[in-house]
């Protein structure tokens, strides 16, 4: 079931990263369904944060989303490339977001792939430009709700145990001085993605063996 609201508007933005871990981010898009784990995150605080785009109270055509209250998509243009898909945390006028680095395909593979080649980029999840580009995910979705038809997030019941979660510095934010240094990236361990994945994979199979015996809810199908 889609997250809700409550998920987003809380305070903490670091912690709101790290609980996004093992969520699955939806997209729907042209009725192309596809859908992916999330396993990295970044998370920027805004005002006080010298990496995140809001630093110091800044508000620019692009960065007013991040103003909006927690629960919308923040996507902006990198180096005129590439979209990066962000999660806008916090209450309206409080600049917090989370950016989504990495998903672990569920559902949608071939169309991924397919997104993908098209974009000159190998298959998989790894990295916020493969994220929005697998995912179909464009500067149209800016302010999107994360509750939408077209992008969502949802809870599939996958719990990140803190020992299989990795904190480290963000990546590429060297021009933020001290706050460069800061463990606001956070991963999931590989192995315990593939035993997730597994685990997933083996019960989905039973339910269609047998839905009535394994009743089961469907699989559906980052810099701030």
């Amino acid at each position: 079931m889609p997250l809700p609201e409550s998920f987003y508007v809380r305070s903490d933005v670091v912690k709101i990263a790290q609980q996004l871990l093992g969520k699955v981010l939806v997209t729907c898009i042209d009725n192309t369904y596809t859908a992916g784990i999330i396993t990295e995150t970044e998370a920027y605080a805004g005002v006080t944060d010298r990496a995140s785009h809001a630093f110091g109270g800044r508000r620019t055509k692009r960065t007013e989303t991040m103003y909006m209250q927690g629960g919308v998509a923040y996507v902006y243009l990198c180096y005129g490339l590439h979209c990066l898909f962000n999660v806008v945390t916090n209450k309206a006028d409080i600049p917090h977001a989370v950016l989504i680095r990495s998903i672990e395909p569920l559902e949608g593979h071939d169309e991924m792939n397919q997104r993908l080649a098209q974009k000159k980029m190998k298959p998989g999840g790894k990295g916020p430009a493969k994220v929005s580009a697998a995912l179909g995910i464009s500067l149209g979705l800016d302010t999107a709700m994360l509750n939408s038809n077209s992008i969502r997030i949802e809870d599939h019941g996958i719990k990140i145990p803190a020992k299989n979660i990795i904190a480290a510095p963000r990546i590429g934010v060297d021009y933020a001085g001290a706050d460069a240094l800061l463990p606001y990236r956070f991963s999931v361990q590989g192995q315990y993605v593939q035993q997730v994945l597994f685990s997933k994979n083996s019960h989905s199979k039973s339910a269609k063996v047998s839905s009535s015996v394994y009743p089961s809810t469907p699989l559906r199908m980052t810099e701030a």
